[in-house]
């Protein structure tokens, strides 16, 4: 984003220019922002020759001829003008003239005078060299586009004022093919008629018509003409979201409990906001104000909420807001579930009755909940607040007494509850009692390996509180056994370092490292046994099952599981296959050695023992259509493992010899 900023400012820099820049982005994702606080600034405080620049912002939403953009100039420029009003806003940290403060602005400066009684220095219409003009949402102007491009252009080219212009090209490009469609589709028509086209059978009506009208109406390639001549740069605005939220969260800063709720759990927040596959950020505003409403008013009614429900209503929230309000469904695919019971229902049917009736909704669940495990996933009075903008106390009401009844804290295991919930929302007398649970179950192993680590930071927090009677050195002694024994059980956590970020672990201790080197040197030990379970499954299908390998084998492209596999029986199987088979299982090998090059290293060792294997195997044999294979086989491990150790192959040197011609 830094590098986006100073390319902004090296363009304002430039002693001539006679051309503007374009920052292009999708709507929503927060030009506009950037625009606001991380570059006005920065140009503004720019000072070359002697002279300060001055930007002046302008939005063409909604402008709906050539002479509003000139009135919207005029009225932005009355604040260098006017003194008493240059230091009015500059005492009230105000950056721009609120719209509604513009209507009433004194119009006495169109004779010369402001309302002070200064004269107008005539001087500040005449000096172009120290101003900065920055268009915004080029594509909602009411105005034909390319009028507007032509408008700005006079300024460009012949006052060479620095401008810049900030647009969603891909909008853009949409509105110059569907305006006026009904009149291009009548004219287009008539065309076709009259040509004796219409009746002919030689393409479909659609495509005719379609052809048609682009050849009669193409505005993009005007569009096109004219942005040659007037943009010298378009940069490409791709939004650093984690720091745009951040600023969305300090919203709520006067909400302590909302605010400290939402840091706690932004990485789920960023994580949803990514699975909308949007990079709109304006929704997710919106759905953030909609889970404030959410938020207080489940404190206000059932303050002793669980926790974790809290976090999947934050992320349905979002959820539901995105698919709703980014046009990807109709408001009416969950306006017939009434129910959690229901949505589960049907994700049931979806995914063991293989009912396809409902594939909407067994992606959604799919995409939104990965990796996050809660019974209670639909909210019903959440999707009518999205949906409707009511707030419906009867369903809210009902909502939350279904999820009390479903979701008892007191029946859930000691070390669930330590970890979904808020450790004060334990009783004094049953707190002990499920340290002791907890205690009982890490010894015995009962506890998943990562649920285990995250027991020890809160197993330290609540020791140096005084809360229980174990000291720390007592404490990392119990957790490392139980890590031990929960290891025979549990599986890889390919997820590891996201799950402990989301608990406050505060300041490192040696004893705290010490568990969490354990813990990485358990898991790694387990990521391997689960590679090897996996390269087992893989090679098995070799030969017989063909198709069942080269999709399996898709998902381990950037994964080494040629390391997990013992390189005899890798060379047998592959001897065992036809000849095809083994021409496409060596293009495989290739193209990911190519692309993955760094990630497959831990491969050398087995490769340099398969190839080993095959060239034993061939010395000495009659060719054969087989022999050749395999002897191709070889000489492509040579390759690959070149390319593993970056040493210079052939098709390297090739095109490097090609690229020198």
């Amino acid at each position: 984003m830094e590098d986006l900023v100073e390319s902004i400012l090296d363009y304002v820099r430039a002693d001539y220019t006679d051309y503007a820049i374009m920052i292009n982005g999708e709507w929503g994702s927060g030009k506009t922002y950037f625009w606001n606080n991380k570059v006005r600034n920065k140009i503004e405080s720019l000072r070359l020759n002697g002279k300060q620049y001055t930007t002046i912002y302008m939005s063409l939403y909604g402008i709906s001829n050539l002479e509003d953009i000139s009135k919207k100039i005029f009225i932005e420029t009355t604040q260098l003008m006017d003194k008493n009003l240059k230091r009015y806003m500059y005492a009230h940290n105000q950056l721009t003239i609120p719209e509604y403060a513009k209507t009433g602005l004194d119009m006495a400066n169109f004779f010369g005078v402001t309302k002070n009684g200064d004269r107008v220095d005539y001087e500040q219409f005449f000096t172009t060299d120290d101003k900065v003009l920055c268009f915004d949402d080029l594509e909602r102007a009411n105005v034909d586009v390319i009028d507007i491009l032509g408008y700005i252009n006079n300024f460009v080219e012949h006052d060479h004022i620095k401008t810049i212009i900030i647009c969603n090209e891909k909008e853009l490009s949409n509105k110059l093919k569907s305006s006026n469609l009904e009149m291009k589709t009548f004219i287009a028509t008539y065309l076709l008629d009259k040509e004796g086209d219409l009746s002919k059978t030689d393409k479909p009506m659609v495509e005719k018509i379609r052809d048609k009208i682009e050849y009669v109406f193409d505005k993009a390639n005007d569009y096109e003409r004219i942005k040659e001549k007037l943009i010298g740069e378009t940069f490409e605005y791709v939004p650093e979201f984690a720091y745009i939220i951040d600023g969305l969260l300090m919203r709520y800063s006067k909400d302590e409990d909302l605010l400290r709720f939402l840091k706690e759990n932004s990485q789920l927040l960023v994580s949803t906001f990514n699975k909308s596959g949007t990079r709109n950020l304006r929704i997710l505003k919106h759905a953030l104000n909609d889970f404030k409403k959410i938020f207080d008013m489940v404190n206000k009614y059932y303050p002793n909420t669980n926790y974790k429900v809290l976090k999947t209503m934050l992320i349905f929230t979002i959820a539901i807001s995105f698919e709703i309000k980014a046009g990807k469904i109709t408001k009416n695919k969950f306006i017939n579930i009434e129910s959690n019971e229901e949505y589960k229902a049907i994700l049931v049917s979806s995914r063991v009755l293989m009912d396809n009736r409902q594939f909407y909704i067994k992606e959604f669940d799919n995409n939104y909940y990965y990796n996050f495990k809660a019974e209670y996933r639909f909210f019903k009075f959440i999707e009518i607040y999205v949906r409707t903008r009511i707030f419906d106390m009867k369903v809210f009401k009902r909502d939350m007494e279904v999820i009390i009844n479903t979701i008892d804290t007191d029946k859930l295991p000691g070390y669930k509850r330590l970890l979904t919930e808020e450790y004060w929302k334990i009783s004094d007398e049953q707190f002990n009692g499920v340290i002791e649970e907890v205690v009982d179950d890490v010894k015995n192993g009962k506890i998943g390996l990562i649920d285990v680590v995250k027991l020890y930071v809160y197993f330290n927090y609540f020791s140096k509180r005084k809360l229980i009677d174990y000291d720390t050195k007592s404490i990392k002694n119990l957790f490392l056994n139980g890590m031990n024994i929960s290891a025979l059980t549990s599986e890889y956590c390919d997820d590891a370092e996201e799950q402990l970020s989301q608990i406050g672990i505060g300041e490192i201790t040696p004893d705290m490292q010490d568990v969490f080197d354990h813990f990485e040197n358990i898991n790694r030990t387990l990521k391997d046994k689960m590679y090897a379970q996996n390269a087992e499954e893989l090679f098995k299908c070799i030969p017989m099952k063909m198709e069942m390998f080269y999709t399996k084998f898709e998902k381990y492209m950037e994964i080494p599981i040629f390391k997990y596999y013992d390189a005899y029986q890798v060379f047998q199987r592959i001897s065992c296959a036809n000849n095809e088979d083994i021409v496409s299982i060596r293009e495989c090998l290739m193209k990911r050695a190519k692309k993955y090059t760094k990630e497959l290293q831990p491969e050398i060792e087995n490769l340099t023992k398969l190839k080993n294997i095959i060239d034993t195997y061939l010395a000495g044999k009659d060719i054969g259509i087989k022999i050749v294979m395999l002897q191709e086989f070889s000489n492509d491990l040579e390759t690959i493992l070149k390319i593993y150790n970056n040493e210079p192959t052939i098709e390297g040197m090739q095109s490097h010899s090609i690229s020198q011609t």
